[in-house]
């Protein structure tokens, strides 16, 4: 399987650091990411990741966990944090930051252990990749949380993209929901297959999680229609 991600983080460690992903799409502008910005300190997170790491408690596993920014932030401040990459080259950039325990893992398959706290960020609601699989995929987060856990995750509301000069906006309903975007991942002519990432306004989470039994509480809002929220067990 391509690693485009995952070949990028090591070439860094191993002092590629000027170099920039592509992010291919379809459905919206293409876009480029610095490698470096894989590699963020906490004071140069975005807001929402700043407020999420600071309401991390307990046991904890990091989904996505990329780089593993979070996860040493996490570990600097003495949270027992699981850091969990589908990527290969993602674990293997981890383990050579002395991140031991990152491990090769789907948040889809995983079945057996519970979390206090199961951090989403980067927009952590696209593993859903549909927002026809939302209720599946907060059904398979609740499995995973202890009585009492939480789960911390950011989106963005992708309404801004189709607002007018005033302030209204044209969707056809008739379309796939506009947060369900197609990516294609490029590195050094290394390309993924294109997936689905889901991006999905609060509303729409808030619907899914009382169908699953959670409840939902938006902790901060952004000024670009982004947002941190909480999902708890009833």
């Amino acid at each position: 399987m391509n690693d485009p991600l995952g070949k990028a983080l090591l070439d860094y460690l191993d002092g590629e650091q000027d170099n920039e992903i592509n992010v291919l799409s379809p459905d919206v502008e293409d876009d480029v990411i610095p490698v470096d910005y894989f590699f963020r300190k906490f004071d140069d997170m975005p807001e929402v990741e700043r407020e999420a790491l600071k309401l991390v408690r307990g046991k904890t596993l990091d989904v996505g966990a990329g780089s593993g920014c979070h996860t040493l932030w996490l570990k600097e401040n003495h949270i027992d944090v699981v850091p969990i990459d589908t990527s290969s080259g993602c674990v293997e950039a981890m383990k050579r930051q002395n991140i031991d325990n990152a491990r090769q893992d789907d948040i889809w398959k995983m079945q057996e252990e519970q979390f206090d706290t199961l951090l989403l960020l980067m927009n952590g609601m696209g593993y859903a990749g549909k927002i026809e699989n939302l209720p599946q995929f907060l059904r398979q987060l609740k499995k995973l949380v202890k009585p009492g856990g939480q789960i911390l995750f950011d989106s963005t509301d992708l309404i801004y993209l189709f607002l007018d000069d005033e302030g209204g906006a044209w969707i056809d309903l008739n379309d796939k929901y506009i947060g369900e975007i197609t990516y294609t991942m490029e590195y050094k002519g290394e390309k993924t297959d294109p997936f689905s990432w889901l991006f999905v306004d609060f509303d729409l989470v808030n619907e899914a999680a009382e169908m699953v039994g959670l409840q939902a509480d938006k902790i901060l809002s952004t000024k670009t229609y982004g947002y941190l929220a909480r999902l708890t067990k009833k």
